[in-house]
């Protein structure tokens, strides 16, 4: 892995890259997947903003090792069995996030769920109206390793608890697509969520060995010094939410995010690669193909 300036860069880009631009590569097709930035208002004197959950990935994955990042993961295909739901119906959350209802489904679950096994808090409740206080007892716990390890299908534990999914909770910010060149490639959306009353985050993922609630701009302020890795979509969402003072001034803005997929580009220029996201310059990349991996 490279870093610069914080930035996540596979070692194996350059020539995955080459190899893309000269027919030689089939680009793996992406597994939909869902993060959530879970937020809270600190309450310290000066303001500052919300804060933000974060999670360092171990040095040992395979994909964005040592990378800061929120909780989430892949769409399990069990996410797609019918859930009790609260909020938007899944024709609007459809059209909110560009496929079919199903798939919406799918998604939304996913955002719940990797965000009660990577963090111990849990968008759900007795019914359209209340959200649970509490989910650090020992039987709570049982039943989040049993998702993490898939031995329990998520609506099961829903139904089994006889509670509902607040939908109505997440808001959808952004949207991003693992370049084609990528080994592992996800297509995720990405939410806004805060944190429910009387709940709390715990270390408990399996993928991470360091957590964090972090103000946006302080964290987007260490990776532009080098201090934290981050992979584009990442920074990019982290620069989004400087400028709200509160965590529900964020959540109220995601009805109007644009959620048009943001998918990187490579092109050959002067014998260079260049490599960007669009509508984010900051990320753009000059790769020379007698030294593969100098990033400029």
């Amino acid at each position: 892995m490279t870093t610069t300036n914080g930035q996540w860069f596979p070692a194996s880009w350059p020539e995955r890259i080459r190899a893309l631009a000269e027919g030689r590569l089939e680009p793996v097709v992406p597994r939909r997947a869902a993060t959530v930035m879970l937020l809270r208002d600190t309450g310290e004197p000066g303001g500052g903003g919300p804060a933000v959950h974060m999670l360092r990935r171990r040095a040992s994955m395979a994909f964005a090792a040592g990378a800061y990042a929120y909780p989430g993961g892949g769409v399990d295909l069990r996410d797609e069995r019918p859930v009790g739901w609260a909020g938007p119906g899944l024709d609007v959350w459809a059209e909110r996030l560009g496929v079919d209802a199903a798939s919406a489904q799918a998604v939304v679950c996913a955002a719940v769920r990797e965000t009660f096994e990577e963090s111990g808090v849990l968008l759900a409740g007795p019914d359209g109206g209340s959200v649970v206080e509490d989910t650090t007892a020992g039987d709570w716990e049982e039943d989040r390793r049993a998702l993490v390890t898939r031995e329990l299908v998520f609506a099961d534990f829903l139904a089994r608890r006889e509670l509902v999914l607040r939908s109505d909770l997440l808001g959808p910010w952004a949207r991003w697509i693992t370049p084609e060149f990528e080994e592992r490639r996800y297509d995720t959306w990405f939410f806004v969520t805060l944190l429910p009353a009387g709940q709390r985050t715990r270390d408990v993922s399996g993928e991470a060995d360091h957590t964090e609630w972090l103000r946006p701009a302080e964290a987007a302020a260490a990776y532009d010094r080098g201090e934290l890795t981050m992979m584009p979509p990442t920074i990019a969402t982290l620069r989004d939410l400087t400028p709200y003072a509160t965590a529900v001034e964020a959540l109220a803005a995601a009805a109007g995010r644009d959620l048009s997929p943001v998918l990187a580009q490579a092109t050959l220029e002067d014998g260079e690669i260049v490599l960007s996201w669009p509508g984010h310059t900051e990320f753009t990349k000059r790769i020379t193909p007698r030294a593969p991996g100098a990033v400029e």
